[in-house]
């Protein structure tokens, strides 16, 4: 039994329905260069280090203080912290990815 043959798992049966779907609605898709994956490691590293200083810092500040006002203060400025550098994380992942 050769490999085209061989029954297909349901995860290759949707990725093909998927793959035909796009190629019916004109969406073709590009394999990321060498250096577009290198791209993406490298931004993906730099908001991981970002991150984790910015939940370093949050719990630094969380021990400093037992006002529970000014806790509830700090968690939601840590929340919106944690919601930008995402964002702007995936914007310039998106960016690499479509070649700009």
């Amino acid at each position: 039994m050769s490999d085209d043959s061989a029954p297909k798992t349901a995860y290759e049966l949707a990725m093909e329905r998927l793959r035909k779907k796009d190629a019916e609605a004109g969406i073709e898709r590009k394999p990321l260069t060498d250096d577009q994956k290198a791209a993406i490691g490298e931004v993906r590293n730099l908001y991981e280090a970002r991150l984790a200083q910015a939940d370093l810092q949050h719990q630094e500040q969380l021990r400093a203080t037992f006002d529970y006002g000014e806790r509830a203060a700090l968690d939601e400025a840590y929340r919106r912290e944690r919601e930008r550098l995402t964002a702007e994380r995936d914007s310039k992942i998106e960016k690499i990815r479509n070649g700009a």
